[in-house]
């Protein structure tokens, strides 16, 4: 399923550019054409005698398109985390049972974090144990 498109008037210029990077790496047919022109460049390189300008060409190129491709993903990954932890924050907060020291948890310092699990797996390690009194 695709991702709805994204309200152009919300985005920067810059993080537009990189959502439509995003897309257009995430379809199909392009993973497809590019198995295609790197078996295609491979095949080049070893039917031109291993030519170490062409091998040169080839990894220079890979490197950058993995470096551009790291800083993208880490873009459009990033806002759909804060998208989906916003989300998870509002659940938290409409529940009215819910512990409300939870809600932007991620912010929190090791220390907190670490009290926090220890608390929840101390509360549900009880409530897994059999009820004795009414046993």
């Amino acid at each position: 399923m695709a991702p709805p498109p994204l309200a152009p008037e919300h985005l920067t210029i810059a993080s537009r550019l990189l959502h439509r990077v995003d897309q257009f790496t995430t379809r199909a047919s392009t993973s497809i054409a590019v198995f295609v022109g790197v078996a295609v460049t491979l095949v080049a390189i070893v039917w031109r005698g291993f030519d170490t300008d062409l091998q040169f060409g080839f990894a220079t190129v890979c490197a950058g398109v993995t470096v551009v491709m790291v800083f993208v993903l880490q873009h459009t990954h990033r806002r759909a985390q804060v998208a989906i932890q916003l989300k998870l924050d509002e659940l938290i907060r409409a529940m009215p049972q819910a512990d409300n020291r939870i809600i932007h948890v991620e912010a929190s310092s090791n220390d907190e974090l670490d009290g926090l699990e220890h608390e929840r797996v101390r509360i549900h390690t009880e409530l897994r144990q059999p009820n004795e009194a009414g046993a």
